[in-house]
Parts: C-alpha cells; sequence; structure tokens
C-alpha cells in the first residue's frame, strides 16, 4: 500500500493530504492546475520535505516526522519522468539510457534490452535528442526512470507537452509498464481522458485536498464530481470485453454485464477486455426504444437519480445491469418526458461517439464463447 499523509504550508495554499493507494497499478492524481498534485508527488520523490506527516510505500517508510525518518532522495529508488523530457543533449539515446542504468543501485532487474523493447526504442539509440520527435523523446526518458531501478515510478504530466498525435502514439506504451514490470505509478495528469484509459486508482486533488479516492471504474462515474472532472468530459467508465468484430462494416460488438455496445472497430481479439469511456453529453434518454433511428446503441436501464446542473443542463444516472450510465440532459427535456427516479428509459449511444480517447486497452484475457445466437 502506498501512504501519503502530510501537512505542507505554502503562501496561500495549505497541502492537507491523507490518502492511501494500491502498491500496484496505475494511480492517477487528477485535478485542475495549481491543484496541488505535483507538490504531493515531490514529496514522495523527496524534493519537497512536508511540515509533519508520513509517507510511505509498504514497509519502507520515506517520511515520518514523530519518528524523524526523512530518507534521502537517492535511497528512495524514485524514478520520475518530468513535463519534458530532460535529456542529455550532449549524449546519444543509448547513453542518456545508460546513464540511469550506471547510477543505480542494488540488483539491477529492469535490462536495456527490456527496455528496448517495450518501449520500441531500438532504431533511435545511435541518435542524438535534437533529432528525435517529443514522442520518442518521452519515451526515452521513460526508459531512463526505468533503468534506474525505481520501486516506484512518478510521472507528472508527462504527455502534456505532446500535441494529440503523439500523446495517442505514447499512451500505448504507459499502459505496458504496469503490465511488463510490475511497478507502481503514480500518474498526475489534467486530462481527463488520458486518466479514462490507463489509471486503475484515482485520486481527485483540489485546492490542496483530496477529495475523492477509490478505484477508477468507481469514482469517475460519481455525479457530484462534475464540476472537477468537467461538464463536458464526465460520463461513465465501463469493462467490456470483445465478443465479436463485423469486418463488413467495421464495426466491433462488446458486452459488459449482460449489455452489448456497438464501437468502431477496435484492434484487440475476440475476448479481450479493454474499458469504454461513456461522456454523459453523447446519451440521450428515450421512454421506449424508438424505431427508424441510427442510433444503434439502445440499452434499457431504470432511471437512479436527476442532478441539476449549472445552467440548463441535467445530469441523469441510469441503472443498466448493474452498471451505472449518465447523461447530460436540459432540464426541458427532463420536465418534457416528465422523468423521475425509478422510471423505466432507454440509454441511446452512437456508435460514432466512441473514439481513440474513449477506447483503452486494459489486458488480454482468455478468450470468451460467443453465444449460441451470436
Amino acid at each position: 500500500m502506498i501512504e501519503i499523509n502530510f501537512k505542507k504550508r505554502y503562501p496561500g495554499l495549505l497541502l492537507d493530504v491523507a490518502v492511501s493507494a494500491p502498491a500496484q497499478g496505475i494511480t492517477a492524481l487528477f485535478g485542475r492546475s495549481g491543484a496541488g498534485k505535483t507538490s504531493i508527488i515531490q514529496a514522495v520523490a523527496g524534493a519537497v520535505r512536508p511540515d509533519e506527516g508520513r509517507i510511505a510505500i509498504g514497509t519502507r517508510v520515506f517520511f515520518d516526522s514523530t519518528q524523524r525518518i526523512d530518507m534521502p532522495i537517492h535511497e528512495r529508488r524514485t524514478g520520475y519522468v518530468f513535463q519534458d523530457s530532460r535529456l542529455f543533449p550532449h549524449l546519444n539515446v543509448r547513453r542518456n539510457l545508460l546513464y540511469g542504468f550506471a547510477r543505480a543501485s542494488g540488483e539491477k532487474r529492469i535490462t536495456l534490452d527490456a527496455v528496448v523493447d517495450l518501449l520500441g526504442i531500438g532504431q533511435l539509440l545511435d541518435r542524438r535528442p535534437h533529432h528525435l520527435s517529443g514522442g520518442e523523446r518521452q519515451r526515452i526518458a521513460i526508459g531512463r526512470a526505468l533503468l534506474s531501478q525505481p520501486t516506484l515510478l512518478l510521472m507528472d504530466e508527462p504527455l502534456s507537452s505532446l500535441d494529440p498525435p503523439r500523446k495517442a502514439e505514447l499512451l500505448p506504451y504507459i499502459e505496458g509498464l504496469k503490465h511488463e514490470f510490475g511497478l507502481p505509478i503514480l500518474y498526475i495528469s489534467h486530462a481527463f481522458n488520458e486518466v479514462a484509459r490507463i489509471a486503475d486508482h484515482l485520486i481527485i486533488v483540489d485546492g490542496g485536498q483530496i477529495v475523492r479516492s477509490g478505484p477508477l471504474l468507481d469514482v469517475a462515474s460519481e455525479p457530484e464530481l462534475s464540476p472537477l472532472i468537467g461538464r463536458f468530459e464526465a460520463g461513465a467508465i465501463l469493462a467490456c470485453n470483445v465478443l465479436r468484430h463485423d469486418e463488413a462494416v467495421a464495426l466491433s460488438t462488446l458486452t459488459f454485464f449482460g449489455s452489448q455496445l456497438r464501437v468502431p472497430q477496435v484492434d484487440l481479439p475476440i475476448g479481450a477486455s479493454l474499458r469504454i469511456r461513456i461522456r454523459a453529453r453523447d446519451v440521450a434518454i428515450a421512454l421506449s426504444p424508438p424505431a427508424d433511428v441510427s442510433i444503434s446503441n439502445q440499452l434499457p436501464g431504470t432511471l437512479i437519480s436527476l442532478t441539476v446542473r449549472e445552467g440548463p443542463y441535467v445530469d441523469a444516472a441510469i441503472d443498466i445491469g448493474g452498471q451505472t450510465i449518465r447523461a447530460l440532459i436540459t432540464r426541458e427535456s427532463a420536465d418534457r418526458l416528465k422523468l423521475t427516479p425509478g422510471g423505466k428509459v432507454w440509454a441511446l449511444i452512437k456508435s460514432v461517439s466512441f473514439d481513440g480517447r474513449s477506447v483503452g486497452f486494459t489486458r488480454r484475457a482468455a478468450p470468451i464463447s460467443p453465444p449460441d445466437d451470436a
């Protein structure tokens, strides 16, 4: 378990953190700029000294004010990836990578070959940083951090300086880290689409405080967090499996808890697990299944709640097979349909609303058998 419990006073801000997270997978710290996310992981790394508190990773205590423990940075063995790559411009890629390896202490479990293979950088080893794209430089920065043999990887908005194509290029490599090396990762971002794709655990930070912490699939669907996540970014994240591919129409069918979704074809085998992000703004509500309409995904459910938002909006939570999907509609529509909690409704979701930001690979799974009528 990762335990982060400390106070740090800054001019105009009290950072008062009390949170724990699993010592496995990717834990994302999400919040607006200035919320205190970077200060939290700098305290974990040892670059910021708390005024009081305790920071520990499993049985290794990094900081404990009552016991007067303040482990030096180099002994904490945390790998740090910054917003910019911070590569040495006078060294080629190989020597940048080996800089982290040479400085590592203790057993060297992560090898250069393993990092090169995972990050797909074999063809870059003899190049200098100024001959690399932004995405390539960040891959090298990740590799250097890994070769420092960390017990914890800290990533401070590693994609914030990249354009959308470079972000899309790098995300699969970050997804692969937890599976390949089993390292716990603390990942900072203020872009919810990144968090939704790669995180397992979510910590929401606002004004130096921890607003909410828990498994991503649970926290991301809570309607009261919409103001922090963003009105048009909020929604639900579902764990799904690939049921079948329809090559002729370039669509895939996914299953979740007895329901199905049609999405643009995903490059995953039958039975693979993945997560789907459904934005509330992409969901419409009907009182009966509509006919003669282009929307393929028509899911029956029960209305759980209606939450009035700023302006004309209402956030509707819908239970579908034990999973909560949310719809962002207008108050006028809610009144016209006479929506009330407990009522039966249909959630309508266009297949084209799912794009590269909405579909995230999680892990390979054993193949599942399609139903007899598939």
